[in-house]
């Protein structure tokens, strides 16, 4: 197949041209610069220069595919306006797509997220993306469903917030391992209880290309290695590998501590695959979330 990629050289993005190609896939994928451009051929992919606020490059670069993987999104975590104009970038690509598959049964995959939900519930294939809260407007997932509604091959792969490997830089847990330096602890809300689930970003390439070649249908994908680990467990990995001591934060005090990542920090996911493991045949392969934590050349 030939596929268009946004977000191809970026963390997760990058392990999935490479997934592709070695499938035997040609990649076309959206880069901003001739830096990722010469990535993304050093990768083997093929660069269309262009970013998501180019609806007629998004547009090209579907017309001539045979299926899109969606995984490009902007910034603005800690910025409502930026975070909420990404949101509104992210919709219109989606939407972009749509409009040049209608009437076909090229697959469309987009990336959403793992929601919050209580203590003692679990995230399953079947539980419906909830309304995104005012301080993440995020509708990925929500317009990919408007779409299969229409008609067409829409779904969805989420991700959990803990997309972690070797050479991390951005995400979650390096943000949390500078807050921990800066602090001179190593938090966690209440009694640590809380559940992450986590993923490999090399198993998340597979569960995308699985669903890419299924057709993208009867989704959602949960792309998750690890269900659910105790927050408290990842807080004392960055403990040891910082060599710094646990610290318990009150709820009250989250917010002052954490910033905008306190809301995540504290959210509670467990996640069941057991649907995406049996319509795929996926089964996580690479190491876990503390196992990466813990290695001396992850996370510098």
């Amino acid at each position: 197949m030939r596929v268009f990629v946004t977000g191809a050289t970026g963390w997760v993005g990058s392990a999935l041209t490479r997934e592709l190609i070695d499938a035997g896939h040609q990649v076309v994928g959206l880069v901003r610069s001739e830096d990722k451009a010469r990535a993304l051929a050093a990768l083997g992919g093929e660069p269309l220069m262009g970013s998501l606020s180019d609806i007629d490059v998004l547009k090209a670069g579907a017309r001539a595919a045979d299926g899109v993987i969606h995984t490009a999104f902007g910034v603005g975590l800690g910025q409502p306006a930026v975070f909420a104009a990404s949101a509104k970038e992210d919709r219109q690509a989606i939407e972009a797509f749509g409009e040049v598959f209608q009437g076909s049964d090229r697959p469309i995959l987009v990336t959403g997220g793992i929601g919050v939900l209580p203590r003692g519930q679990w995230f399953t294939e079947e539980t419906p993306p909830p309304p995104p809260p005012p301080e993440f407007p995020r509708e990925s997932e929500q317009t990919a469903l408007a779409l299969a509604n229409r008609g067409l091959h829409a779904n969805t792969v989420r991700l959990p917030r803990a997309v972690h490997g070797a050479g991390e830089t951005h995400g979650f847990i390096p943000r949390l391992m500078a807050l921990a330096r800066q602090k001179g602890v190593s938090g966690y809300i209440g009694d640590g209880q809380n559940l992450w689930p986590s993923v490999h970003r090399l198993d998340a390439a597979r569960v995308y290309r699985l669903a890419l070649e299924r057709g993208a249908e009867v989704g959602p994908f949960h792309a998750v290695g690890e269900d659910g680990i105790a927050f408290l467990q990842i807080a004392a990995a960055i403990g040891r590998r910082l060599d710094l001591p646990l610290k318990s934060i009150s709820p009250d005090g989250a917010a002052e501590h954490f910033g905008p990542m306190a809301i995540p920090v504290g959210g509670n996911g467990p996640v069941s695959t057991d649907r995406t493991r049996a319509l795929l045949g996926w089964q996580p392969r690479e190491p876990g979330l503390i196992e990466d934590i813990s290695h001396p050349e992850n996370y510098k």
